[in-house]
């Protein structure tokens, strides 16, 4: 007898559940011996070894954004690579595109995109898959960036550790100001948002910019990173836990010291979400020692890149988060599901 479907057995939208997601992990784990990072909670690249160095290998989709995809898809791929030192340099790509809404000018725009984002980043595209598809409302491109790094030099997610600064750069929800930009002028034009400042917010995709591969290339140089995790779905939030899932410890921040723009905090306000849950590719997460710290603060510096201290790696045991805030010490939420999605 065939089982009923029943509303209970729906997933929502979003990533998976993070305790179903490691039982699928658990239960359906193949790698072989070359496979020095295989698939984790927290690491968003597998590591395979190939003698001198390793390859270091990433897959994205590109679903909340459906204007400027191709950079979208390229920048956030490449996002992954940086954080564990590697140089990000290949890059593929699955390009589903609607029916009966698709034009060729539409088509050669992505593509463009994608060749504006490579040359930016310095990365060949090597191939993919572009077809019109059935069922879809909206565009969608899969990346997929392959990168390269001495074997016994890869960072990793899972490297804080006890006694470590936690830093940021540049500020949160970075990604989500300029989709929500981009998606809902009309609706923040109709409650008063000024142009001028919806402007300013689409160009977040271009400055403050949602790669992190400079500044991750900075922390890395020192010799001195032990954690990097770019931030991506249920921002700032999620990637803290994701942080201290993967570490094994707990991590505190201070709510005063975390960066948010002025054009992320009234679309927040304005849709009544928290940016601490709100996409945010454009900032990274680092962990160092006090000394690494120090030099990683000072070169950013010198770079003209914004790198600030948050707050600091404690004692292991049941990985958690918190924030001091003006009422005292609170939880940091696990976002099931990005805040974003409460706009569309």
């Amino acid at each position: 007898m065939v089982s009923k479907t029943t509303v209970n057995d729906l997933l929502p939208a979003g990533k998976l559940d993070i305790k179903f997601l490691r039982k699928m992990l658990i239960k359906y784990k193949q790698t072989d011996d070359t496979v020095i990072l295989g698939p984790q909670i927290g690491e968003d690249a597998a590591v395979i070894d190939m003698g001198k160095t390793a390859l270091v290998v990433t897959t994205d989709p590109i679903t909340f954004a459906s204007d400027n995809i191709g950079y979208y898809s390229v920048v956030v791929n490449a996002n992954d690579i940086a954080t564990t030192g590697a140089n990000p340099r290949w890059f593929t790509a699955t390009i589903l595109l609607p029916e009966a809404m698709t034009t060729i000018n539409e088509v050669d725009s992505v593509f463009k995109q994608i060749n504006t984002a490579c040359a930016m980043l310095n990365i060949s595209l090597i191939g993919g898959h572009t077809e019109i598809t059935y069922g879809l409302e909206r565009p969608i491109v899969v990346g997929q960036m392959i990168g390269e790094v001495e074997k016994d030099k890869v960072v990793k997610t899972g490297g804080a550790k006890k006694g470590d600064y936690i830093l940021l750069s540049k500020g949160i929800a970075i990604e989500g100001t300029s989709v929500i930009a981009r998606e809902k002028e009309n609706y923040l034009v109709s409650h008063g948002i000024p142009k001028d400042l919806i402007n300013r917010a689409k160009a977040f995709l271009f400055d403050p910019g949602i790669s992190i591969s400079e500044e991750a290339r900075i922390a890395f140089q020192t010799g001195y990173v032990n954690s990097m995790h770019d931030i991506t779905e249920g921002g700032l939030a999620n990637g803290l836990h994701e942080m201290a899932i993967a570490s094994g410890v707990k991590i505190e921040v201070d709510e005063k010291y975390i960066p948010i723009y002025e054009e992320s905090r009234i679309f927040c306000s304005l849709f009544g979400i928290d940016p601490m849950g709100v996409i945010g590719s454009g900032a990274l997460l680092i962990s160092a020692n006090s000394l690494g710290a120090h030099k990683i603060l000072e070169e950013a510096h010198l770079k003209g890149i914004r790198i600030v201290k948050i707050g600091h790696v404690y004692s292991g045991g049941v990985p958690s988060v918190n924030k001091i805030t003006s009422k005292g010490l609170e939880p940091v939420p696990f976002f099931e599901r990005d805040e974003i999605l409460k706009v569309f």
